[in-house]
């Protein structure tokens, strides 16, 4: 039998998130720990930093042909790392 005062383990942690405003951080670390699967190993072995500030993913690219690359599709990745959030989080990638 069930208290009253009891609730589920994930609606109790997704009050305590917004309570203290952590959900976008979340969201956000979600996104970076999702990047090798979004855009496959070998792109991710030549990434050095991935973070995010402000609503900008900026990626550190180590391989200049890559980098370029990555250039043309930047508002893919956008878009997808978006999808993966379930939110708009990020509004531009930048590549370094």
């Amino acid at each position: 039998m069930r208290k009253s005062n009891t609730q589920p383990i994930g609606e109790v942690i997704s009050d305590y998130l917004r309570e203290f405003r952590l959900e976008k951080k979340v969201s956000e670390s979600r996104i970076i720990n999702s990047w090798p699967s979004i855009v496959g190993p070998a792109i991710a072995r030549q990434t050095e930093k991935l973070y995010i500030r402000k609503g900008v993913f900026y990626v550190h690219i180590t391989s200049p042909v890559l980098r370029n690359e990555l250039s043309y599709m930047k508002t893919r990745i956008m878009e997808v790392l978006n999808e993966q959030a379930g939110e708009i989080i990020i509004t531009k990638v930048v590549l370094r």
